[in-house]
């Protein structure tokens, strides 16, 4: 017989994977990718070996888990930010948002942006959840007139908006514009560009690569972000 969605054993099986992932989250924190364990997460919340392999079959099945949290995190920081305003007031509260999540969540932006684990691959909605965080982004730079020296870069992502039927409807979806309009692909353009600027800058700062260097890492983003706007004419 099925079990029903809201039967006392799938609310249970749903509470165990909750304290599981809860479990593999400290761990997490406290020694990095390496430190999750599926045998010391079943003795941490008093199970057995052979029991906890019931919810998660192997350590990848819940390092995947964890992945499509992290990323729904991520998502749900910047999905909360005002962006009414537009332009760069917009830009600069969708990175702040997006670093204040990392500081204050380094072991879940790590399992994201970090170092990849050796032989885990990530499921491949990965990119769908990953689209989802840059999807406000996309709506900011639908109101740039990018420079000139953005054109190469341009045009390639003009290319890859038409060949990729997915690219397309994920930027339509956020900006409302088909692939045919110039706007499209001058979101698509400022939202890549601003992916690598942004994670450059917090992967660094989450690692401890700034200490010393006499700067405020926030301040460092603003101004890469200001110089992105002024690349692309934001008002």
């Amino acid at each position: 017989m099925a079990v029903r969605v809201n039967s006392p054993r799938a609310r249970y099986r749903e509470q165990t994977r909750s304290e599981i992932k809860e479990a593999a989250v400290r761990q997490l924190a406290d020694g990095g990718i390496e430190g999750v364990a599926l045998l010391r997460i079943a003795k941490e919340i008093g199970m057995s070996g052979p029991a906890l392999y019931r919810y998660f079959a192997s350590r990848d099945d819940l390092l995947a888990e964890l992945v499509h949290d992290a990323y729904q995190a991520a998502a749900a920081a910047v999905h909360e930010v005002d962006i009414e305003a537009g332009g760069r007031t917009a830009l600069h509260a969708l990175t702040s948002a997006y670093r204040a999540w990392a500081v204050a969540q380094p072991h879940l932006y790590l399992l994201i942006q970090g170092t990849p684990v050796p032989g885990f691959t990530a499921p491949a909605e990965t990119v769908l959840k990953a689209r989802s965080v840059l999807g406000p982004f996309l709506t900011v730079f639908t109101q740039g007139r990018p420079l000139v020296s953005v054109d190469p870069l341009l045009a390639q992502l003009r290319v890859w908006l038409h060949e990729k039927p997915e690219v397309a409807d994920w930027v339509e979806q956020w900006t409302g514009q088909s692939a045919a309009a110039p706007p499209a692909a001058i979101a698509l353009t400022g939202a890549v560009m601003t992916w690598p600027q942004m994670h450059g800058t917090v992967s660094l700062e989450i690692t401890g690569q700034f200490t010393g260097m006499g700067h405020d890492p926030a301040t460092l983003l603003n101004v890469q972000m200001a110089l992105l706007a002024d690349a692309f004419q934001l008002p």
